[in-house]
């Protein structure tokens, strides 16, 4: 597990087996002692929905959540994670609202995390935006530890926003940006792998 990961949550989670996720989180659901924390917990169960396609079975459990999170990190999560239904389900344009909203939230509340999430997902969801947010995170990132992590997937995402508008160049100055980035977290060897790959393959284009 990354050393940048504060999330208390994201132990849980394996994104290559949702069902031993959703195991995992239906255990945690159960140990909440608050309405709040069951709130967070039922965001991740709908984003393990999303991530099936299942959007109603997702914005079903986002409406448990809603009247259970407060205004707290729990509200953050709502409004992240319906906005990450309406960009998985096609409608990138009413996700960023939300996104935007939970970064405004997630700063408010000091939950540098989530601000993090909160501002890659406006640079993937809005092409137009992709280097304004890409950059907003980054510079909360180099304020914030608990932003750090986030550098890594934003360079990431910036790097390949290049690539295909064919600015080979520039991709592969933002994917070397990227290695550095990964090269600090050794505890997360997959994603040095990724960005090593990113490199090479924007270095075959540079030379074919």
């Amino acid at each position: 597990m990354s050393r940048w990961m504060p999330d208390r949550l994201r132990p849980l989670w394996d994104f290559d087996d949702l069902d031993a996720t959703e195991a995992r989180l239906r255990g945690q659901l159960e140990s909440e002692e608050s309405d709040a924390g069951r709130a967070e917990v039922l965001t991740q169960l709908a984003r393990v929905c999303g991530l099936r396609d299942d959007f109603d079975g997702c914005e079903e459990l986002l409406g448990e959540a809603e009247p259970l999170a407060g205004d707290g990190v729990a509200r953050v999560r709502v409004e992240l994670e319906r906005g990450r239904k309406l960009r998985s389900s096609g409608d990138s344009a009413a996700a960023v609202p939300l996104f935007e909203s939970a970064f405004a939230r997630a700063c408010e509340l000091r939950e540098f995390w989530f601000a993090g999430d909160a501002a890659h997902m406006v640079a993937i969801s809005d092409p137009e935006e992709m280097a304004g947010w890409t950059e907003r995170g980054l510079e909360l990132g180099e304020r914030e530890t608990d932003a750090e992590y986030w550098a890594g997937p934003l360079l990431n995402n910036l790097g390949w926003w290049h690539y295909e508008r064919g600015e080979y160049d520039q991709a592969l100055e933002v994917f070397e940006r990227a290695l550095e980035v990964r090269k600090r977290d050794p505890a997360n060897p997959q994603a040095i792998v990724w960005a090593q790959e990113a490199i090479d393959e924007t270095r075959k284009v540079l030379t074919s």
